[in-house]
């Protein structure tokens, strides 16, 4: 299949990305380029993930030497009108994991592909229901699986997925940090 063919460059650091784009045949490449992840406070929260990963695209371009396409992405977690980053502590992690506790959140991911004369922002959307966490459960969480490499403090993949979460609406994968249905269908259409 010639969309699995395409000289990707994945310009993240995230080992899950790269996982699922492995997972799924892509060929790629990663280069890799740190970028400041602050947005404007008065954006609307739909929107920040979209604009993140635009904004690590643009960042990234120089990587772009000929006929490869750039593919970038971030991920919120948001509950009600508030996002849910990387946790910065043990005490951070712990505050986020009880927000999320029994509730339902949404995940977005936001996707952009850029080549050298196109370019293409889009985002999946996931929801997340939680089942209760016990302190005791939260504790052990963040001993055992040190969640502070991701937004919301927890991997669906990680013992937390497997125990605490009772449904998804949305794509397990774009979850996990990349929603490789859309991936596809949008380099497919990427000429």
């Amino acid at each position: 299949m010639d969309i699995l063919r395409k000289k990707l460059i994945l310009a993240s650091q995230s080992p899950r990305r790269r996982q699922l784009l492995e997972q799924a045949g892509f060929t790629f490449e990663v280069k890799t380029k740190p970028i400041d992840e602050s947005f404007p406070e008065d954006m609307p929260v739909d929107e920040v993930a979209g604009y993140l990963a635009r904004r690590k695209a643009h960042a990234a371009r120089e990587f772009i030497t000929g006929e490869e396409i750039l593919l970038t992405a971030d991920s919120v977690v948001i509950l009600g009108d508030a996002i849910y980053n990387k946790p910065e502590d043990a005490a951070d992690a712990r505050r986020i994991l009880r927000a999320l506790s029994g509730r339902v959140h949404r995940v977005i991911t936001g996707v952009c592909l850029l080549s050298r004369d196109k370019e293409r922002v889009f985002s999946g959307e996931s929801r997340v229901h939680f089942a209760e966490l016990t302190d005791e459960e939260i504790d052990y969480y963040i001993r055992t699986c040190r969640p502070f490499d991701k937004a919301g403090a927890y991997a669906i993949q990680e013992w937390i997925g497997l125990c605490k979460i009772d449904r998804i609406e949305g794509t397990y994968s774009n979850i996990m940090g990349l929603p490789v249905d859309l991936v596809y269908r949008e380099l497919a259409n990427f000429v």
